[in-house]
């Protein structure tokens, strides 16, 4: 057993020693992963701007919905193989942890591949959901088309690295990352800004950014077979019933928390579309800018998870409490931070993306509503990580329902309690989690999470 942890050369032991360095060095690699990816998809859309103007900007912004739309699905199944992973990995069942290895890659394939024939088949109809404005709507389909094209690279990326990341390693999908950066930034500039080929060559650049990517993270997951179990053949991609349902059971909560997340981020799209190319514009940059800001939070937030997933599986129940205090306060300080750029120098973000002075304009009034709504996800994203790391399959599909929900609801009172028009959805998004945030508080502070089992242990 000792020869075997020696050759051990896949993450580390989240287990042991000082929390607040382990969790900022296991932090860091993560935001910079999380920023480095945002930074590169932003970079279509300011080449975007700058070059093709507000009806390319729109078209890669919707267009890129069901991108967006499934890619934190990827997420929410690539989440619970890595909560699972990570809670193995603290109790030190390395062979269990090979079984989900497989079963996990395996599942991800099937999914991708069937999203993506759905994708070809319904994209006029999805863009025509949405209200995509005329003036755009070529292009829009256009760059649906090809980036579906790409759904089994991104269900792929994330599968490998929530494996890596469950087993306490963060640094390398920040190499992975890098590398589908420099592929995405050469190529938008070729096909945009020199072949004029417009939302179009955004696409090919992202699906082969993606590629990259997905290329990368397989080639290390190669070379790390012998501790992940992986297996060079057809025959190795098959799938365990009990890890499956282990995994369905964490993940289908996920994936219809991202649903009810991204169903009724839609719904706001598809209502600020109605109100005209400006302030559909003004939205979809200040989305971008809003995901980016939030990079910072999430990388947090997931490496906490990882941490607090894996010292449960130790029974470290006094370990997790220091590191939800450790996350509250940095996250709360990111937060504030961010919050005063919103209200500092809102034009300057704007600018980067677009030209037009009336979306710029208008963006001061959206990133002062979603200065309140940093304070709120660094609140929400620390509370929720305790039921992510605990595998708290219902309570999280509680959440997810009412993140949807709440957004839902905050946009019908703005418009028509308070009569505030557009911003009535800006505000939806600036407050949608401020009551999961709340719920899962008192998850934490009734303290249940202390004796829930072990995912291994369920039936």
């Amino acid at each position: 057993m000792e020869k075997t942890q020696s050759k051990k050369t896949v993450g580390k032991n989240l287990t042991e020693g000082p929390v607040l360095p382990l969790l900022i060095s296991f932090a860091i690699p993560m935001v910079l992963t999380n920023v480095i990816q945002q930074l590169y998809s932003m970079v279509d859309l300011m080449v975007i701007g700058q070059y093709v103007g507000s009806v390319g900007t729109v078209a890669v912004s919707t267009g890129g919905e069901l991108s967006d739309l499934m890619t934190p699905l990827a997420s929410g199944f690539a989440t619970a193989g890595q909560i699972y992973i990570a809670q193995l990995v603290g109790s030190r069942n390395m062979e269990k942890t090979k079984n989900v290895v497989r079963t996990l890659l395996t599942l991800m394939l099937i999914v991708s591949l069937a999203i993506t024939v759905l994708a070809v088949v319904f994209s006029k109809q999805f863009l025509q959901i949405l209200n995509c404005p005329e003036e755009a709507f070529k292009e829009a389909r256009s760059y649906l088309l090809v980036t579906s094209i790409g759904m089994p690279f991104i269900f792929g990326y994330n599968a490998i690295c929530a494996i890596l990341r469950g087993m306490g390693e963060s640094k390398r999908p920040l190499i992975f990352v890098g590398v589908a950066a420099t592929i995405n930034v050469f190529l938008d500039l070729l096909l945009v800004c020199v072949l004029k080929w417009d939302a179009f060559g955004t696409a090919v650049a992202t699906v082969a950014s993606q590629i990259g990517a997905c290329m990368a993270a397989f080639y290390f997951l190669y070379k790390s077979k012998e501790q992940v179990g992986l297996e060079m053949k057809l025959s190795y991609l098959r799938m365990d019933g009990q890890d499956l349902r282990i995994l369905f059971r964490l993940g289908i909560p996920q994936m219809i928390r991202v649903l009810c997340v991204q169903f009724s981020t839609l719904w706001v799209k598809s209502n600020v579309n109605s109100y005209g190319l400006v302030v559909s514009a003004t939205y979809s940059v200040g989305n971008k800018v809003e995901k980016f800001m939030n990079l910072f939070i999430q990388g947090l937030d997931s490496a906490g998870g990882a941490m607090i997933g894996q010292n449960l599986g130790a029974r470290k129940v006094d370990r997790v409490k220091e590191i939800m205090r450790k996350m509250l306060v940095i996250s709360l300080a990111i937060g504030a931070l961010v919050a005063v750029m919103f209200l500092g120098v809102p034009k300057l973000f704007y600018s980067l993306f677009t030209t037009d002075q009336e979306v710029i304009e208008y963006g001061v009034t959206y990133l002062r509503i979603m200065s309140v709504g940093c304070i709120v996800v660094a609140f929400s994203g620390v509370m929720k990580s305790i039921s992510t790391g605990a595998g708290a399959a219902m309570l999280s599909l509680i959440l997810g329902i009412m993140d949807g929900v709440s957004r839902v609801l905050v946009c019908l009172f703005f418009a028509y309690v308070l009569l505030q028009g557009a911003e009535s959805y800006f505000w939806g998004a600036a407050l949608c989690q401020l009551l999961p945030g709340i719920i899962a508080s008192c998850y934490y502070l009734s303290g249940r999470w202390k004796t829930k089992k072990l995912l291994s242990e369920e039936k």
